[in-house]
C-alpha cells in the first residue's frame, strides 16, 4: 500500500462562526467525505475554538501535535510596536501592517463558499499579507517571528500522514516548507445538511439588526438537529432570541428545555452556556436561589467556556438584571 501524503486543511478559527458556506460542520462534512477520521491540530490552542465541539461530536479523532509556547514571541511583539510607535518612520511602518492585516480581513470577512477557501486567490491573498507584513516589519518579532514558527511547525508536520488542521494563512509557508503535502481534495464537495443546521443555529447566537426574528424562530423550531448542533443548542438558540427580545418567561422555557435534552456526548462547551443564560434568566425573573444553584452548577463543570464561568462568577456575586433600555445617543 503507498505511503499516504499529508493534507492540509485551512481553519478559519472564530470566523467559521461567521461563515455560512464554510462553518464548524462543513469541516466535518469535509473530513466525512475524504473518508478521513483523525485530524492533527496545529492551529489555535484557544480551546473554546468551534472545532474543539464539533470535530469530536462527529466523531473525528483530535490529535494533538505538540506545538511550543510561542507567547514570548506575542511579547517581543507587543514592546517593538510600543517602539515603533515612538517615532514617526516606526508610525509609518505600523501603518503599512495595518493596511496589509485589513486587507486580508476583509478579504476573509466576505462569504466565503469552500471552493474560495481552498482556492488560489485566498491562499495569494495569505502570502501577500505575511509579504507585506515581514516588509513592513521586518521578519521576527515583527511578524510574530512567522518563518521561525512555520520553520518549527514543518519539522513537526514532515514525517506525518493523514490531514493537518492549520490556520489558513499559515498554508502558503507550509506548502512551500513540505513538498509531499497538498490542500484536502474539495472537487465536487458540496455543504450538506449539517453545514446548513449550524449556519442556522450560528446566526440565532449572534442576532444582527438586519434580521428577522420570527423568522429565525420558525426555522429553529423545524430542525431536529444533528451531532454537531444538537437540537439542545437549537432550543438555546431560540431561547437566545426570546432573551434579546426580553421575553423572559419563553426564554426560561427553552433553556430548561434544552438542559434536559443534552445528549450523553454533546458539544463540551454547550451544557455551560445553556445553563450560564439560565441562570441569568431566573435570575431577571427574581429567582435567585435557583439562579445561585444554576450558576454555581457553571462552575462545576469540566468544560464550560471562559464566558460561561465569567456569568457564573458574576451572577453569584451580584444578582444578574436585563437591561433592554436603549442606549443614550449623546
Amino acid at each position: 500500500m503507498p505511503a499516504r501524503h499529508l493534507l492540509l486543511l485551512p481553519d478559519l478559527g472564530d470566523l467559521l462562526r461567521l461563515q455560512p458556506q464554510y462553518n464548524a460542520a462543513t469541516v466535518t462534512e469535509l473530513l466525512a467525505a475524504a473518508g478521513e477520521r483523525e485530524v492533527w491540530w496545529a492551529s489555535s490552542p484557544d480551546p473554546e475554538h468551534p472545532l474543539r465541539d464539533a470535530l469530536p461530536a462527529a466523531g473525528v479523532t483530535v490529535r494533538e501535535l505538540p506545538l511550543p509556547d510561542w507567547g514570548w514571541a506575542d511579547a517581543e511583539h507587543e514592546q517593538l510596536i510600543t517602539f515603533l510607535n515612538m517615532y514617526p518612520q516606526g508610525r509609518e511602518r505600523l501603518q503599512n501592517a495595518a493596511r496589509a492585516e485589513a486587507e486580508l480581513a476583509a478579504r476573509l470577512g466576505e462569504p466565503l463558499t469552500t471552493a474560495d477557501v481552498f482556492g488560489g486567490p485566498l491562499l495569494s491573498a495569505a502570502r501577500e499579507y505575511h509579504a507585506a507584513t515581514a516588509a513592513a516589519l521586518d521578519e521576527g518579532p515583527g511578524t510574530r517571528w512567522h518563518a521561525r514558527r512555520l520553520d518549527e511547525l514543518a519539522a513537526l508536520a514532515a514525517e506525518l500522514s493523514g490531514v493537518l488542521l492549520a490556520p489558513l494563512d499559515d498554508l502558503p509557508g507550509l506548502l512551500d516548507r513540505l513538498p509531499g503535502a497538498a490542500l484536502l481534495e474539495v472537487l465536487g464537495f458540496v455543504p450538506g445538511e449539517a453545514s446548513r443546521v449550524r449556519a442556522l443555529a450560528d446566526r440565532a447566537w449572534q442576532l444582527h439588526e438586519e434580521d428577522d426574528p420570527a423568522a429565525l424562530l420558525a426555522a429553529l423550531e423545524r430542525e431536529t438537529g444533528d451531532r454537531v448542533t444538537p437540537r439542545a443548542e437549537l432550543d438555546a438558540a431560540t431561547a437566545n432570541l426570546y432573551f434579546a427580545s426580553g421575553e423572559l418567561e419563553a426564554a426560561r422555557g427553552w433553556l430548561e428545555r434544552a438542559a434536559h435534552a443534552l445528549p450523553p456526548e454533546h458539544p463540551r462547551s454547550l451544557a455551560g452556556l445553556v445553563l450560564a443564560r439560565l441562570g441569568q434568566v431566573r435570575d431577571a425573573l427574581g429567582e435567585r436561589d435557583l439562579a445561585r444553584r444554576t450558576y454555581q452548577a457553571v462552575l462545576a463543570l469540566n468544560f464550560a467556556p471562559a464566558v460561561a464561568r465569567e456569568v457564573a462568577a458574576a451572577g453569584l456575586k451580584t444578582p444578574f438584571v436585563l437591561d433592554l433600555a436603549a442606549p443614550d445617543p449623546s
